[in-house]
């Protein structure tokens, strides 16, 4: 039994019962029109509520951060409703849940923004191989390569602040007991991060420093509603997908898990480049980054029982957080403690559906004896 992994953590002042965390998997069922949760979305999260903690799948803060068709937000009175749904029943189940704030900036199309506009990105600059999951026209459901974005101009980047803020309130009001601001896996934040995605003149452009200031405006936003203690950021230093070429990912990372310390916030979530490619983080990166930041440090990154003990144990992390396992695995946190056997997640049904290969793979209780 992984005993470091599933022994209690306290995040800020949040007893939590193991450091099996469950990553945010974007599933594409929210209900429609709308893009607001469901039933269907509580059960699911509901049957995983004993993950230590459950980090939401990413959530639009506005129709113009959407980048995938059928993807939750959080900028209406409706899906603040039924998040707090969510939320409710989780927490009858004796679960912890953190809200992921998400603006996909250029990994989107028309087709999913108002009045049919461009995309928004630091940079007039398309991400080469991208592709976002579309609803045409006609009805049909595909991936198509993502479009070209326009500019933001420094004018609009307080209104981009205040889509965070007002996420950040609404998921406060849905009762989470987190929020997480998503800065990592090419979306906008990491396109004003990296080097070259971002390419602008202005104050948010430029230097390291620049280029992470509308990242820290965010935070500051959101832990404005939130408090400090109740907030965590997640970054993935050296990914390589969505067109991200950051020749200075390893010191934006630290620069920033510095400015997170001063601020006091709960946990730095590290999405390590295994699915999307890229170079492995190195021991030594992960010294320097332990030693930037002194709040709780989690790790995700296709690990199993056996090697995130040993992250844990290594001092190295605090939790790590677990993704595909929590798909096919809603006992997870079980079945780890037990030693038995993983379900394996059937990839055709990742993306949009209803309740199969959602809420429907086995858990120990019910497979025969």
């Amino acid at each position: 039994m992984p005993k470091k992994l599933l022994s209690p953590l306290t995040i800020g002042q949040t007893l939590l019962p193991n450091r099996v965390f469950m990553a945010p998997l974007t599933r594409s069922r929210a209900g429609q029109p709308g893009d607001i949760p469901t039933a269907l979305n509580a059960e699911y999260y509901t049957q995983r509520a004993g993950a230590g903690l459950i980090v939401s799948e990413a959530t639009q803060v506005s129709r113009q951060g959407q980048g995938y068709a059928l993807t939750p937000g959080i900028y209406t009175d409706a899906q603040e409703a039924g998040w707090k749904k969510v939320v409710e029943a989780v927490h009858a189940a004796g679960g912890h849940i953190a809200l992921q704030l998400w603006h996909v900036g250029r990994i989107s199309h028309s087709l999913l923004q108002e009045g049919g506009a461009a995309p928004v990105a630091p940079s007039a600059l398309i991400a080469e191989g991208a592709k976002c999951f579309v609803i045409q026209p006609d009805g049909r459901q595909e991936n198509v390569p993502t479009e070209m974005p326009r500019a933001l101009a420094t004018d609009e980047l307080p209104g981009i602040v205040a889509q965070y803020r007002q996420g950040a309130a609404r998921g406060k009001r849905a009762g989470f007991d987190f929020l997480e601001l998503h800065a990592a896996n090419g979306y906008l934040l990491q396109q004003f991060l990296s080097t070259n995605s971002n390419q602008r003149t202005d104050g948010y452009g430029g230097s390291l420093e620049n280029r992470a200031r509308l990242t820290l405006e965010a935070l500051d936003a959101v832990v404005a509603e939130m408090g400090a203690g109740k907030v965590g950021v997640r970054l993935s230093p050296h990914f390589v997908a969505h067109g991200m070429a950051d020749t200075e990912a390893e010191a934006s990372a630290l620069y920033l898990a510095k400015e997170f310390s001063q601020r006091g916030i709960a946990y730095l979530h590290i999405a390590e480049p295994d699915w999307a490619g890229g170079p492995e983080l190195s021991d030594a990166f992960r010294a320097q980054l332990r030693a930037a930041f002194t709040g709780t440090l989690i790790y995700c990154g296709g690990y199993g029982a056996q090697d995130a003990e040993a992250l844990i144990a290594a001092g190295t992390a605090d939790a790590v957080a677990f993704g595909r396992p929590f798909i096919a695995n809603a006992d997870l946190v079980e079945r780890f403690r037990v030693g038995a056997e993983l379900n394996q997640p059937d990839r055709n049904t990742f993306y949009g559906g209803g309740a199969p290969g959602y809420t429907d793979y086995p858990t120990l209780d019910l497979q025969p004896a």
